[in-house]
């Protein structure tokens, strides 16, 4: 991670190195911390950076802490501020990816201590992931999603992203790039961090909110995409697992992620094994939407820098 002078610690921008919590307090001791990941994206043009959808991951924060029974919460325009504040404060011109964690911060205190809640955020360039353009190889892993009834996959809680770890780097050792995770029933979920979709006859094709994934923004967002760019209406489904080597084309996406093509699964190559058409004009088609370059969509996009005229 690119190292930034300040980060934002309980609504106080802060040196980088002082943004610290406790090692005794639960967020450590329990994972009891979940947390948004958040793009910024620079226009070079208008000299802007776009956050997109800001409101509708505060809002997911937000429900994250609900569901983790958190004492507190905190309100969107405070959560946004914080945001505001601190990428001008970094005086940040680049393609930004934010953190914003909320965690429990009693000191040493017990599994289900609820409050003192603190907030972090971190704020950083990012740009685009390796072998984006080119497309991904990978795996089916034999590690299991956890579940709605374990541990909530739709809850943005950072003990969850031990699942994906585990299968990720299996994956990884395995001579794959990224890993499909099955759900206990044996049907896709998704892979660690990010949604996926495939596409069969030219129809996309998604796994249902019940099939132990995160309830994604951006997930959402492709199929508004493929809807009014290209005619194209998804279907929501289970996807069983040697329905995905019949693809024609399949991508994650994710705010980390975006849209990353896959290209192999198993080994088994999808269509030609290169990006897919419908893959491409995604891709094309959000790229213009987050940074500004088309102009639909206004209400996407929070700018940093216009308010302020900074």
């Amino acid at each position: 991670m690119a190292v930034v002078k300040y980060m934002s610690l309980n609504g106080k921008v802060v040196p980088t190195e002082d943004a610290r919590i406790h090692i005794l307090s639960p967020a450590v001791k329990y994972g009891t911390n979940v947390f948004e990941g958040i793009r910024g994206y620079w226009n070079a043009d208008r000299k802007e950076l776009y956050i997109f959808k800001l409101t509708e991951h505060l809002q997911r924060l937000q429900y994250s802490m609900k569901v983790m029974r958190f004492g507190d919460t905190f309100t969107v325009e405070y959560l946004r501020d914080c945001i505001l504040e601190l990428i001008k404060t970094n005086e940040l011109r680049e393609d930004t990816y934010i953190r914003l964690f909320a965690y429990v911060d009693d000191f040493d205190g017990e599994m289900t201590a609820t409050g003192t809640v603190g907030m972090a955020i971190a704020a950083t360039p990012k740009g685009r992931r390796e072998k984006a353009d080119a497309g991904i190889n990978v795996a089916v892993s034999s590690w299991q999603r956890i579940s709605d009834n374990s541990m909530p996959p739709r809850i943005k809680c950072v003990a969850n992203y031990n699942n994906g770890r585990l299968a990720w780097m299996q994956a990884k050792a395995d001579g794959y790039d990224n890993v499909i995770l099955l759900t206990q029933r044996g049907t896709v979920a998704e892979g660690p961090g990010a949604c996926l979709y495939i596409v069969r006859d030219g129809v996309p094709i998604t796994s249902t909110v019940a099939s132990d994934i995160l309830e994604s923004i951006t997930r959402r967002t492709v199929m508004q995409i493929f809807a009014e760019y290209a005619n194209k209406y998804t279907v929501e489904r289970d996807i069983g697992r040697t329905e995905l080597y019949a693809a024609e084309e399949a991508f994650y996406c994710g705010t980390g992620h975006e849209i990353l093509p896959i290209v192999s699964i198993d080994r088994h190559p999808l269509g030609d094994a290169q990006v897919g058409p419908l893959t491409r004009l995604l891709w094309e088609k959000y790229q213009g939407l987050v940074r500004g370059t088309l102009a639909d969509h206004p209400e996407w996009r929070t700018p940093v820098y216009a308010e302020s005229g900074s």
